[in-house]
């Protein structure tokens, strides 16, 4: 398990999940505290799963501290982009966003992070089957909104 790599799609995975990336950063650096700090012998790809499911939880122990958070206190990472993908990056957030939020965690973790669908089982307890259903009825939500919004045809 590559660590400089894991560290950022953690990252990644905290904004995404309480939209603060101050707060991002601290719950990243306490995820790892916590993971090394474990004498654990873990097989081969369960690192993973566990390392999700420790950032999973102190996202959501910080959630029920401060329950409400804006979209927009999240900063843009791109800053060279053109105002046609700054649009089309906005509507994609916004169709994302009309997602039930299992739904944009399972795209988030598959896509974004791309997160093996085996270890996403692992992180979720969901089966491999479900994973591939949910994923697939997702994506197809997620196309329905774009060609609303004139993406598709």
């Amino acid at each position: 398990m590559d660590i400089e790599e894991q560290y950022d799609k953690i990252f990644r995975y905290c904004c995404f999940r309480i939209y603060d990336r101050q707060l991002a950063q601290d719950i990243t650096q306490e995820t790892f505290l916590r993971f090394f700090g474990q004498d654990l012998r873990l097989d081969n790809g369960r690192e993973l799963s566990y390392l999700y499911t420790i950032a999973k939880n102190l996202c959501a122990d910080e959630f029920r501290k401060k329950p409400v958070y804006n979209v927009e206190d999240v900063e843009d990472t791109a800053s060279g982009d053109t105002a046609e993908e700054w649009i089309n990056n906005l509507v994609l957030r916004a169709a994302i966003e009309k997602l039930p939020r299992e739904e944009q965690e399972l795209l988030f973790l598959r896509y974004v992070n791309e997160i093996s669908v085996t270890s996403i089982c692992r992180m979720t307890g969901i089966s491999r089957f479900s994973v591939y259903r949910r994923l697939s009825k997702a994506l197809k939500r997620l196309k329905e909104s774009l060609k609303k919004e004139g993406f598709f045809e």
